[in-house]
């Protein structure tokens, strides 16, 4: 036993020498930060990254992931920090990179990206392209967006009172939203009152009635056990995508010897399959727990769902008249889902016959 013992210690010892030699040997470490917590997507995500990028790589790359707020607490910080290049990679919603570039708000239109099947097919194209090459520029070329992933599945409208089945059951509801523009618009459109509170202040809101809704993914409701203050009613109108921006240092990017660059680009592309992947998995467990503990799900029709995006007009013509490229990002948006439907309902063709 003693003998086995010191051979367990011993082999120990071997593997933490192995993986301390493995990262010292690295011509490039990578620092990648997520402010979320290691039951995200985000985490999901990263962990594939590194396995890819280290395995790949041969060991010439290291990743360390840093989850949480211990190098930079918000977008605004991160995103400086990826300029400085004191961190290499960050991911954000978009409302978390808005106010350094106004146009990313797009990924938070209402009711253009219909599906998952749409949505990922729009999200690994063209789009993502353009928006590259206008956050390269307005970054001066410091900040490269790598990927878009997703971050919790998709939006919908939950509340304390009611069902919500037509945009007349939102009418005089609080709704929680971020301080932004665009999800305040849309909250009005919709006729319900838009309530700025910060998320970690959100549950004693509901219990205290200072909003009685919100718009949020079923794992962060049930994440942050929302039902047992008193949110009760859930209406999957998927009105938006969470979208995720997987961001990096650009100069230490285009430093890489062009094979491992390619080896980084895939790594990206690994690790938006996985975030694609999480929140399907886990909102199935999500959604059980949700109607356990007393909770209603409402899944609106197509007729339905057209009411709410003919309500929601105007958070349109706001964001192509407000916001910076705004009328660029809102066709080229359309545009993209537009030919996604079309080549979809193409392989269904095919494979329906």
């Amino acid at each position: 036993m003693k003998f086995a013992k010191a051979m367990a210690n011993g082999l120990t010892v071997m593997v933490l020498a192995a993986s301390i030699t493995a990262v010292q040997a690295a011509d490039f470490r990578l620092r990648a930060v997520a402010n979320s917590n290691e039951n995200d997507e985000d985490y999901d995500g990263l962990v594939v990254f590194k396995d890819f990028v280290e395995s790949r790589s041969n060991g010439k790359i290291s990743v360390e992931l840093f989850i949480g707020t211990q190098l930079c607490g918000n977008g605004t910080e991160c995103v400086q920090a990826l300029e400085d290049g004191s961190i290499d990679i960050y991911v954000s919603t978009s409302g978390g990179t808005a106010n350094m570039y106004p146009y990313v708000q797009v990924l938070d239109l209402p009711y253009i990206l219909a599906d998952d099947r749409i949505a990922e097919t729009v999200l690994s194209g063209s789009f993502v392209q353009e928006m590259r090459k206008d956050i390269l520029k307005d970054s001066d070329n410091k900040v490269r967006l790598m990927t878009v992933g997703n971050t919790g599945g998709w939006r919908n409208f939950a509340n304390t009172k009611r069902t919500v089945r037509s945009p007349s059951d939102m009418e005089g509801l609080k709704i929680r939203t971020v301080v932004a523009d665009l999800p305040q618009e849309l909250v009005k459109s919709l006729g319900a009152s838009p309530t700025p509170i910060p998320w970690p202040e959100l549950y004693t809101s509901f219990q205290t009635g200072v909003v009685e809704g919100s718009k949020n993914g079923i794992t962060d409701i049930m994440g942050m056990k929302f039902p047992e203050a008193g949110l009760k009613y859930v209406t999957l109108d998927g009105h938006a995508y969470m979208a995720a921006l997987w961001l990096m240092n650009n100069e230490h990017f285009s430093e890489m010897p062009e094979g491992l660059r390619k080896v980084v680009v895939d790594g990206f592309y690994a690790l938006q399959q996985a975030t694609f992947a999480s929140p399907k998995r886990k909102s199935i467990q999500a959604y059980q727990d949700f109607t356990k503990s007393g909770g209603t799900l409402y899944v609106p029709n197509q007729a339905e769902k057209d009411k709410f995006k003919a309500k929601a007009q105007p958070v349109y013509q706001w964001f192509s008249k407000n916001v910076d490229q705004g009328e660029k990002y809102y066709q080229l948006l359309v545009s993209e889902a537009s030919k996604a439907e079309k080549s979809i309902a193409a392989t269904y063709q095919r494979e329906l016959n």
